[in-house]
């Protein structure tokens, strides 16, 4: 079943719920893109921020903080830190990717250049860490600090290791639970931690939240080689053509004979590519079945998030959180 498919998306039924929290985290989030000596921040920002993006990682942190019995003002500040630090890691990673579209839109750093996406990016993580602190809770600080030295590692990390067939499924997931589930997990945290939750409450809102984030990614490179560039806004195989060795390839890579690996070594490794290499590659996925087990980890990771949070009260916010997980994997269903 695909998200179009669903009478009410759980994404949509979220926002609903919490519009008047992201009403706010909006203002704010517009309030402090403003720049006063340099206009192409919010130029720059505006692209990204306001191109349609789903914003499920704000709405985790405002989920998490109502479910804990937090009454404001500073979930809306963590929100927007969330936010801001989401968008600068896009802003880089584009220009990392050497990516043209984002979100079904020319990316940032093809409209205007490189060198403003990486300046507007460290402009906004500036902008989080002053977000940060104005809650007054270094714990909050902590977690959201420590989130953005994961995300910059796992990205890091995933340079030498997405075109080394060496790479294996620890590695792989060593660089999702960087890249893309640190913020999640951090996203959903700091919402109990703000709320003053206890220790088993913000733990299970960790859990939930690095369950999700690794679901997330791994749908994510799962689409690359097998969804619909309408719905995805990406081309299918860009992660192929960039080189990145995701979960699916890596499965495909630990069954390869000789040939298969010589063709591995020369489209990944050496990145001599030619017409037709995408086709086969993908047509070897299919022959190890490479995508159907990476379906089925998917799943699993979102059954877990599902799981993390079964140990939280009863609240509508919950049952929101556990739909949200099955949404996230719905596309490959």
């Amino acid at each position: 079943m695909s998200l179009d498919d669903m009478a009410v998306k759980p994404h949509d039924a979220l926002a609903a719920h919490l519009s008047a929290d992201m009403d706010a985290v909006n203002t704010l989030i517009r309030e402090r893109m403003a720049s006063e000596h340099a206009p192409r921040i919010p130029e720059v920002t505006a692209h990204l921020v306001e191109a349609g993006g789903k914003r499920l990682r704000p709405m985790l942190t405002l989920a998490a903080a109502q479910l804990c019995g937090y009454a404001g003002p500073y979930h809306v500040h963590l929100a927007a830190t969330v936010e801001f630090i989401h968008t600068a890691t896009l802003l880089h990673d584009d220009v990392v990717d050497e990516s043209g579209q984002r979100r079904g839109r020319p990316t940032a750093n093809l409209l205007w250049d490189n060198k403003s996406s990486i300046l507007v990016g460290d402009y906004l993580f500036s902008r989080s860490f002053q977000l940060m602190v104005e809650t007054g809770s270094l714990r909050v600080l902590d977690i959201l600090a420590n989130a953005s030295a994961t995300i910059a590692e796992g990205e890091v990390l995933q340079l030498t290791a997405s075109q080394d067939l060496a790479t294996t499924e620890a590695i792989y997931l060593q660089v999702v639970r960087g890249k893309t589930a640190a913020l999640f997990s951090a996203a959903t945290e700091v919402g109990g931690v703000i709320a003053g939750a206890d220790e088993a409450h913000v733990k299970a809102l960790f859990e939930y939240g690095d369950a999700l984030g690794v679901a997330f990614q791994i749908v994510d490179d799962l689409l690359d080689m097998q969804g619909d560039p309408n719905a995805t806004g990406k081309n299918v195989g860009d992660d192929f053509r960039e080189r990145k060795l995701t979960l699916p390839l890596i499965k495909a890579v630990a069954n390869a004979d000789d040939e298969e690996r010589a063709f591995w070594q020369r489209t990944i490794e050496k990145g001599q590519q030619k017409e037709g290499d995408l086709e086969h590659a993908i047509a070897l996925l299919h022959k190890h079945g490479a995508l159907e087990d990476t379906r089925q980890e998917a799943l699993a990771w979102s059954r877990k998030a599902v799981a993390a949070i079964e140990t939280l009260p009863a609240h509508p916010v919950r049952d929101m959180l556990s739909q949200i997980s099955d949404y996230v994997v719905s596309r490959i269903n």
